[in-house]
């Protein structure tokens, strides 16, 4: 989604999903493109909501599901082949479903964690899931021919809670993100026999002052954006290696071409890389802020990998919402 300093776009809310009874805290959009669109969102109602956009255009849930976990449900994941679906829980699991012609099975449940699982993400092939937890440590799991997951590696590093994990989109490299300020990068020894952190970016190495709550990388892997308690959006060059550049007000959950952030004053900003070069370093401006967004925080904010226009936004208030990127015409 290219744009120029000059052109003026706004955020149309195209529908409101309602059905989840408490607040809504993560969402996924299905990466498989042979199937109609379709969205996962899970609470902390305990349970995940399937949501399908029908021939109308309209979105629909489609399936529910429940008894797999007795907590929040606080992070979901859908495997690169969009068949297989990651619940992360503060029950301390992680449960694994299975989608076969719309019907969702619990296929594993994965324990170990000493307390809430924060988050949960594939790694490019399918063969790897990151989990990270209150426990402060990441669990890297792989998935066995019979369906079945085995612990290759218990990641410790981190002093505080660990927020969220993320994998590069196409190299076996994760990132952890912390309560104790820092973020982690993490990859496998020369050897392959275990997980090494290689790099740790902290306060002294130009990164975050407080706790950081999230990260995501965009398509081609060469950049990554991080989002921080101390309000700001920080972005990162990983072409290379991890190397700090402009930081930003507010705090993120997800970005592409554009960047999108919510938080907790309800409202989703955008920012995108203005032509104008600062420094020698990329200028990032602000695209546009949607004030109201939500009645209340803004937990999770995700880009429709098939159609770049198109939000997704999940908020405290229990409401899902989509929105549309278009251009305003003067």
């Amino acid at each position: 989604m290219e744009l120029s300093d000059d052109r003026h776009m706004e955020l149309r809310e195209i529908q409101k999903l309602e059905g989840h009874s408490d607040r809504v805290w993560n969402l996924a959009w299905n990466p498989d493109s042979t199937s109609p669109p379709m969205l996962a969102s899970c609470g902390a109602d305990k349970t995940v909501r399937i949501w399908q956009q029908g021939t109308s255009g309209s979105w629909v849930c489609k399936a529910v599901l429940e008894d797999s976990h007795t907590r929040t449900v606080r992070s979901c994941a859908w495997s690169p082949c969009g068949k297989l679906l990651a619940t992360a829980s503060f029950d301390a699991t992680t449960a694994i479903w299975r989608h076969i012609s719309g019907d969702f099975e619990c296929i594993a449940t994965l324990e170990g964690h000493e307390n809430e699982v924060k988050s949960v993400s594939w790694n490019a092939s399918g063969s790897l899931l990151a989990t990270c937890s209150r426990d402060k440590t990441v669990w890297i799991w792989e998935m066995l021919p019979s369906s079945e997951f085995e612990c290759v590696s218990v990641l410790q590093g981190h002093t505080q809670d660990v927020k969220m994990v993320q994998w590069h989109p196409f190299l076996d490299i994760l990132v952890s993100v912390s309560y104790d300020n820092s973020i982690k990068v993490w990859a496998e020894d020369g050897g392959g026999d275990d997980w090494n952190c290689v790099q740790t970016i902290d306060e002294i190495s130009s990164g975050h002052t407080s706790t950081v709550w999230a990260l995501s990388f965009n398509s081609a892997g060469d950049r990554m954006v991080t989002c921080s308690d101390d309000l700001t959006l920080k972005i990162w060059d990983t072409s290379s290696n991890l190397q700090g550049m402009n930081g930003d007000t507010d705090s993120c959950k997800l970005w592409e071409d554009v960047i999108a952030s919510g938080a907790g004053d309800d409202t989703i900003c955008l920012f995108y890389e203005s032509k104008e070069i600062s420094d020698a370093k990329p200028n990032y401006k602000i695209l546009l802020k949607k004030e109201k967004a939500h009645e209340m925080d803004i937990n999770s904010v995700q880009w429709n990998p098939k159609e770049p226009r198109i939000l997704a936004s999940a908020s405290d208030d229990g409401t899902i919402r989509i929105w549309e990127l278009s251009e305003v015409t003067r």
